[in-house]
């Protein structure tokens, strides 16, 4: 009766700790403001008096989070666990179970807190995604095909971006090629022959990439042979778990079980072997789906959402050519990381820079803005060609231009006229021009660990710019001003020093000035 009695008032004692919270009230320094936690934060970044609570278990708002918190006064807050984080009325507040989280000091500036918290908890690997990533465009079969992928029209899609002047580059074939989820088999009635249509697309000068998840239909063949293995997430019944996501109600693949891990890989592997696919997009993973109490873990272990979310991510790191949209702790890593879909709008289209900024000062620097225009599919249903806004796919297609990476999706000679058209077609071609660049930008990137795309605050400190986030710099030598508004004028803060604008004018900096912004121009500024 003793031993049973101590043994529940042990379980009791533990179940009361990992409940407990340690809360820590951080009073800003004068002048300090926070960023980070959250890629999709980006545009609230830097942090104002008034921000509601994040929580990093559950919450990710369809892209990147990390423990990761920033100020321009040389601070960072880092917890190896996921924490709460908000801000009341100017103090910043953390909130973990499992741990007392402090602000460590190194330095005075963004820049300094990032460069000390880089090199503390996620070191550059040394190693990049694909070259053609950052040299080429990308273009992802999302919005034009939606869940109908096949074969005839993939092709006459990749077709149509040569014939159009397009620069070819990877394509990536997306959701529903595959039988059902957890198989790797096309569906041969909409892909009758495979393994010519890759052979195709690599004539035509694409590499190819497949959209993947870690989900598996219920009551397939796959799922009966990934259960007996045990290579399903499970629950305390010690049935596979059924996780709702998205598209429906699904099994999902245990990754934290090397064997699970392997069979995947091998079946990812065989893809490439049997078909020629270069490479493939990693969706989902996201935290949300992995907050159950009741899911077990390889080793009868309960681990936290993010610890699922980290081993999806962990999978990628075999294939040069990947796609991410939701990670965890993966900063510095040689992982391709886009936007989350956005919509068809302008404000959307403000969002791309402060997000694409956030990312980078989570140490996700190979990163691409969403799809050109927006990639949720639904704000494009019911939309002919007359009803589009051409102006809003030209500054979104100029934003994405001078960043790592830009992706179309929705084909531009559907929706817009010959004009918009030919600056859409511009901007592609001025992205690959600047290709070398890029490359350059992201080889350095992976020895320093430094952000690719860096706010003005990051680059050029205590001046005032913290609430700058519609110019960015790409690397060091550029300055990228776009239009991301309906105008044809916009302010432009030129740093200290001479710079060379895009119509090759010098021009003396540490000054704002006015600039006439024409349709077809992006404005973009070199360092001398």
């Amino acid at each position: 009766m003793y031993k049973r009695t101590r043994t529940l008032f042990v379980s009791l004692l533990f179940a009361l700790a990992s409940q407990a919270q340690n809360i820590t009230n951080i009073t800003p320094l004068p002048g300090e403001r926070w960023w980070g936690g959250a890629t999709a934060l980006g545009s609230k970044m830097p942090f104002g008096n008034e921000l509601p609570s994040f929580n990093l278990f559950n919450q990710n708002n369809n892209n990147q989070v990390s423990p990761l918190l920033l100020s321009n006064k040389g601070r960072y807050i880092w917890s190896d666990q996921p924490f709460t984080f908000s801000v009341k009325q100017g103090v910043l507040n953390i909130d973990s179970p499992f741990e007392v989280v402090e602000a460590q000091k190194h330095g005075s500036t963004l820049r300094d807190a990032y460069v000390a918290a880089m090199k503390a908890h996620f070191p550059p690997s040394g190693k990049l995604p694909d070259s053609l990533f950052f040299t080429m465009p990308q273009y992802n079969t999302w919005i034009e095909l939606m869940y109908n992928q096949n074969e005839k029209d993939v092709l006459k899609y990749a077709d149509d971006i040569v014939k159009n002047g397009f620069p070819p580059g990877i394509i990536m074939i997306d959701d529903n090629w595959q039988h059902y989820y957890g198989n790797f088999e096309f569906k041969p009635d909409r892909f009758p022959n495979p393994k010519n249509m890759v052979k195709r697309l690599h004539d035509m000068g694409f590499k190819v990439m497949l959209w993947i998840s870690p989900f598996v239909t219920a009551d397939s063949p796959e799922y009966r042979l990934l259960a007996e293995k045990g290579y399903l997430l499970k629950d305390t019944t010690h049935q596979p778990a059924i996780i709702k996501w998205w598209n429906g109600q699904s099994a999902v693949f245990d990754f934290t079980n090397p064997d699970a891990r392997s069979y995947f890989i091998n079946e990812l592997r065989n893809m490439q072997q049997s078909y020629g696919i270069d490479g493939f997009k990693f969706d989902g993973g996201d935290n949300q789906f992995y907050d159950r109490k009741d899911l077990v873990s390889y080793g009868n272990k309960h681990l936290n959402s993010v610890e699922h979310t980290r081993a999806w991510a962990e999978i990628g790191l075999h294939f040069p050519f990947n796609e991410y949209r939701a990670g965890w702790q993966m900063g510095g890593k040689e992982l391709v990381q886009r936007l989350g879909d956005k919509d068809y709008s302008w404000q959307a289209v403000n969002l791309l820079a402060p997000d694409m900024i956030a990312a980078g000062l989570l140490g996700y620097a190979y990163s691409c803005p969403d799809m050109i225009g927006g990639g949720s599919f639904g704000t494009f249903l019911g939309i002919d060609s007359k009803s589009f806004d051409q102006e809003l796919i030209v500054r979104s297609a100029q934003v994405h231009a001078l960043m790592p990476m830009m992706q179309f999706s929705v084909a531009p000679w559907r929706i817009l006229d010959n004009e918009h058209l030919q600056i859409v077609c511009d901007m592609a071609k001025l992205h690959a021009s600047f290709g070398h660049y890029i490359l350059q930008c992201a080889r350095q990137s992976a020895i320093t660990g430094e952000p690719i795309v860096q706010s003005l605050e990051y680059a050029y400190p205590n001046r005032g710019y913290a609430e700058i986030n519609n110019q960015w710099m790409l690397g060091g030598e550029y300055m990228v001003a776009p239009m991301v508004g309906k105008g044809r004028s916009r302010t432009v803060v030129l740093p200290p020093g001479k710079w060379k604008d895009d119509q090759g004018r010098v021009l003396k900096g540490a000054r704002t000035i006015t600039i006439d912004v024409p349709l077809n121009r992006l404005p973009y500024y070199k360092k001398m």
